[in-house]
């Protein structure tokens, strides 16, 4: 439990960070705040974790500090080279993570998976960066393509980072073997848990009107 909300929090952590530094890049001022509010969001989903980790008796930074080379490689290979990128990668990388995240998170006490759930709520990505990237394909189509290829890099990146977190850390192993309200998930169980990952991307993406 303490694992995985470390991951969260360090994740909702980088993700302010992250909206913080993109709203730099928002093309208008509507834009620039539209995106610093998602990053109030995510820093105010934070500190409801850090709340609850010091609740459970840890240290919320320690927790967080496992966490923190895998998730800083992954957004250095993931670096957003433009506005739009930005936007894709706040919309298909932090839904693919949450939707690992909320998997996960049906092993948990029923406290802290609301908890969880909530942290992982849509903090006002979807329905903004979809206008935004939809109205800027049918400004420049060939945009269309390039934004496909990138999200298709970050689907790959995401899935490899999630495998690794759910391999290395044994007490989220753990969590996976067995819980609160469901089963163990067995090998089968798993290849369908990765399966509802790729299909939730593929909507994502749909619904941007690109390519997964």
């Amino acid at each position: 439990m303490i694992d995985l909300l470390g991951a969260i929090a360090y994740g909702e952590l980088t993700a302010f960070e992250r909206l913080a530094e993109d709203a730099k890049l928002a093309p208008s001022l509507e834009d620039k705040v539209a995106m610093s509010a998602m990053a109030t969001a995510e820093f105010t989903h934070l500190e409801g974790l850090l709340t609850r980790l010091v609740e459970l008796g840890a240290d919320p930074y320690a927790a967080m500090e496992s966490f923190e080379k895998g998730f800083d490689e992954f957004h250095a290979h993931t670096r957003p080279a433009d506005w739009y990128e930005g936007l894709i990668k706040a919309y298909v990388g932090d839904g693919l993570a949450a939707d690992f995240y909320r998997e996960i998170a049906a092993y948990l006490d029923a406290e802290t998976r609301d908890l969880i759930v909530a942290a992982l709520a849509d903090a006002g990505h979807s329905t903004f960066v979809v206008e935004r990237v939809r109205a800027g394909i049918v400004r420049d189509p060939r945009l269309g393509g390039r934004l496909a290829l990138w999200g298709r890099r970050l689907m790959g990146e995401a899935l490899t980072q999630a495998q690794r977190v759910a391999a290395e850390r044994d007490a989220l192993t753990a969590l996976l073997a067995g819980g609160v309200d469901r089963p163990s998930l067995d090998l089968a169980a798993l290849s369908r848990m990765f399966a509802r990952l790729t299909e939730n991307h593929a909507q994502r993406m749909s619904d941007l009107g690109l390519d997964s």
